[in-house]
């Protein structure tokens, strides 16, 4: 009976100690977690914003037919409009609301490009809209071509009946819970891959 007591104690003694170190690598890995760069924009000078605007995007990667878009080109294409789109930050307040944008579907952009596919089945793509500043939104080709997101992200250029400014050419998703995070401004490039 006492051996078994012991055996018991000995057992609760090293289960405290399994229990106290994980808490002790909880705290280290949260502690380095805490101190990792968070992603944060600066508030830009009109100056600064203006340097980051591009006159034209560059349709390229996994693609038949790379492209180099202006304003004047998505213009020629299917224009659409949408009316009262909100930008919500993560958490959920919203930071931008505009009454009427003009644009073009993401997905009508890449089936211009033609996305390279061996065949039907050949589907695992990602998509990459990258800013000047180096700031990317991703986009799966099952979004874009097999679910409603694809009639929901656009390339917009023109913002309450105005060339929108600084910016010239916007990325957006208009279903995304928190539409910031795929607000892409200043875009610079639209860029296909494969998963390998």
């Amino acid at each position: 009976m006492k051996t078994q007591n012991y055996i018991l104690v000995l057992l609760i003694a090293f289960s405290c100690s399994m229990c106290n170190s994980s808490k002790k690598e909880e705290k280290i890995s949260t502690e380095k977690t805490s101190e990792t760069k968070k992603h944060e924009h600066g508030t830009l000078t009109a100056e600064d914003s203006l340097k980051l605007v591009n006159h034209q995007i560059e349709v390229k990667g996994e693609v038949e037919f790379p492209l180099h878009l202006t304003v004047d080109s998505l213009k020629k294409m299917k224009v659409v409009t949408l009316d009262n789109f909100k930008i919500t930050g993560k958490n959920g307040e919203v930071k931008r609301e505009i009454k009427a944008c003009k644009g073009v579907l993401l997905k009508d952009i890449l089936e211009k490009a033609k996305i390279k596919q061996e065949d039907h089945k050949d589907r695992n793509f990602y998509i990459v809209a990258r800013a000047s500043d180096d700031y990317k939104a991703t986009f799966s080709w099952a979004e874009l071509f097999n679910n409603p997101t694809g009639e929901n992200a656009y390339i917009l250029f023109e913002e309450n009946g105005k060339p929108v400014k600084n910016g010239k050419m916007i990325a957006i998703c208009k279903n995304d819970i928190r539409t910031g995070p795929r607000h892409v401004y200043w875009l610079k490039s639209i860029e296909v891959y494969k998963v390998k």
